[in-house]
């Protein structure tokens, strides 16, 4: 619950976008970190390291879905460690060009936003992008794209745009984020996985959004058959606090010298703390099969809905990470109208939602995976109203 300058609540359905997977305040974490506030805040990793941030990338070592040895390097946003796996594979490839997905999200830097699938609102504006960043469209069965259609698009672009010797690396979410909640399809990552294995190319996962429970698994690349080279984290990692880090092949992961990687606030004591701490509750509190109960009840409840809808195109997610999609009857065009009206309507009943998706028409659902039950519920009856119009 989120309480407002004038007393009012509400239910939060966007966790600071999927920022608090373990809640607002969770005890445990309260504790950790007020333990280390009594400690110390700050040295610099680099100049006077500390064994707890050792610990926690052994930690992510043993739980991320890497093949082989791993090593984790922690930064602070989750824009660092997007930044942060593309310099890695540029060193370890030797390579400089990038290939990403429309409707992506990968931050809002001058890398980030070149990387990003989306103009409005994160590119506008902002003058020219990187050079060698090409995008592919992401697979979806509301936008009308196979995964045919992407492969094609591919092979097209090392055919007419890049060789496919330059490129270092391809980027992909999982699940899409910003992009509207799109999984990607397993035959997707397959063919990524082969094609990036003959062309020497290293694929990078970016679970900035996906990671620590949201979908039903501490990572969502757990729900496939492959493996990504580089793994990119944050959000719900830290509790809260800002932390986030790339965990990747051992020997990726080593091809930058020593001094190629670091920040001053990388690994910051206090975000250290709360996210052992979160660690912690998600495997104590079993979050992860919390996300896939949760996101059932979710999806059934919209699926009722959409029995009785012709607006409602589709519902969608993987555990917790949960979308519905907004299209005009008839003509099928994105509701976005529709979506905006649903977020105002339910803010005014006491239940704070996310929109997403290029045109603005998807509702993407966030709640943190520590809510009760009867809070839970008391949400979705909010939701019946606004997508009712009630």
């Amino acid at each position: 619950l989120i309480t407002d300058t004038e007393g009012r609540q509400y239910i939060d359905f966007a966790a600071g976008i999927a920022v608090l997977n373990t809640g607002h305040r969770h005890p445990r974490v309260v504790a950790a970190i007020e333990q280390q506030l009594a400690r110390f805040t700050h040295t610099a990793f680099q100049v006077v390291p500390y064994e707890s941030a050792i610990a926690l990338a052994e930690r992510l070592n043993a739980l991320a879905p890497i093949a082989g040895p791993a090593k984790t390097a922690l930064f602070t946003t989750g824009v660092e460690a997007v930044e942060n796996a593309v310099k890695i594979a540029r060193h370890a490839t030797g390579r400089s060009a990038l290939i990403a997905f429309s409707g992506a999200f990968h931050g809002r830097t001058l890398l980030g936003l070149s990387l990003t699938g989306k103009v409005v609102p994160y590119k506008a504006g902002f003058g020219s992008m990187l050079p060698e960043v090409y995008h592919l469209p992401f697979p979806s069965t509301a936008l009308g794209v196979s995964v045919e259609d992407a492969l094609a698009a591919l092979a097209r672009l090392f055919k007419a745009d890049v060789d496919p010797q330059r490129v270092a690396a391809i980027l992909i979410e999982p699940v899409q984020g910003e992009g509207g909640f799109y999984a990607a399809p397993p035959a997707l990552l397959e063919s990524l996985r082969a094609l990036c294995d003959t062309h020497g190319i290293l694929l990078i996962a970016d679970e900035v959004q996906t990671g620590f429970g949201r979908t039903g698994r501490w990572f969502a690349m757990q729900h496939h058959s492959v493996h990504a080279d580089l793994i990119c984290m944050a959000k719900s990692l830290g509790g809260g606090m800002p932390l986030a880090g790339v965990v990747g092949r051992a020997a990726i992961m080593d091809a930058p010298p020593p001094g190629g990687l670091g920040s001053t606030y990388a690994a910051n004591p206090l975000s250290v703390a709360a996210a052992h701490a979160v660690l912690d509750i998600i495997e104590d509190e079993k979050l992860c099969a919390r996300a896939q109960t949760l996101g059932d009840r979710l999806q059934a409840r919209l699926k009722t809905l959409q029995a009785a809808d012709a607006g409602i195109a589709e519902v969608r997610g993987l555990g917790s990470m949960v979308a519905v999609e907004f299209r005009k009857a008839g003509t099928g065009l994105p509701d976005a109208e529709r979506v905006s009206a649903i977020l105002q309507a339910a803010l005014s009943q006491g239940l704070l939602l996310l929109s997403c998706g290029l045109y603005g028409n998807v509702l993407r659902f966030l709640y943190p995976l520590t809510i009760e039950d009867a809070l839970f519920n008391r949400a979705l009856d909010i939701l019946d109203d606004v997508i009712q119009g009630r």
